[in-house]
């Protein structure tokens, strides 16, 4: 049965949509049919993670009844769909937002896994994102006013009767200016999904408009949101072929 995803934080910059491209592309690693979808319609950063900054036909034509949602999905080389929305700010005239819960029961006709990557706060857009979901997921950076700002989001969550997931903690860096993770988990009193270190990869994986996945499949952010993905369908790793299974077992790779 399809599930819907909603990746949410309580402020920006902490990774949310780096999260929602990377966490889709690992599940299309696992030979899972993935659909992101652009939820963020007043800032946008979908299309620029994978070089499709403007498309013809995007999430904010769906929203006004233009489009029909399936034309609006955009196939990545590597298998992963994604579903933009407008850079345009006349593109936000005339959006109706209570559109997407129906979205997302359409979307659940065409894929497996669908990814909302929502707008940072707890505005219009991100409550519609919400209701939207299966399944919430919250990304926070380890410090208190980032942790704080997703207590607030899980709370908002649970009174919205949507199940929290768990929290991605991202851009660990491991010094002592962060909180414990002890603390973050005493304090959100949900699962820590995983944790994605502070990686220079990242920032250059924008550069090049593609996931980490892609660009560095062996750097600590690709590995962590791996795990993620994999923690997410039960399984233990990816499926290796045979090439690389006889590799590993001659200490090649």
């Amino acid at each position: 049965m399809a599930k819907i995803y909603t990746i949410i934080s309580g402020k920006g910059g902490t990774g949310k949509t780096t999260t929602a491209v990377n966490l889709g592309v690992a599940l299309n690693k696992f030979k899972e049919d993935v659909v992101i979808v652009d939820a963020n319609l007043t800032t946008p950063n979908l299309g620029l993670h994978f070089g499709a900054p403007i498309v013809p036909v995007s999430f904010n034509h769906v929203l006004q009844g233009k489009a029909e949602v399936g034309e609006a999905i955009y196939e990545h080389h590597s298998g992963t769909k994604i579903i933009p929305s407008s850079l345009s700010l006349k593109d936000l005239k005339k959006i109706k937002l209570e559109r997407i819960k129906d979205i997302s029961k359409q979307l659940k006709k065409l894929t497996n896994h669908i990814i909302f990557d929502s707008a940072a706060g707890l505005g219009d857009e991100a409550k519609e994102a919400i209701k939207a979901a299966d399944e919430v997921i919250i990304v926070t950076n380890p410090n208190i006013l980032s942790v704080t700002d997703a207590l607030k989001t899980i709370k908002l969550a649970e009174e919205m009767n949507k199940k929290v997931k768990g929290v991605i903690i991202t851009r660990l860096k491991g010094d002592k200016t962060e909180m414990s993770l002890e603390n973050i988990r005493e304090m959100l009193e949900v699962p820590i999904l995983g944790i994605v270190p502070e990686d220079k990869a990242i920032p250059e994986s924008l550069v090049k408009k593609d996931a980490v996945m892609h660009t560095k499949p062996k750097s600590k952010s690709a590995k962590a949101y791996r795990d993620i993905a994999a923690k997410l369908l039960g399984r233990k790793k990816i499926p290796k072929s045979l090439l690389n299974r006889i590799l590993d077992s001659l200490g090649l790779r």
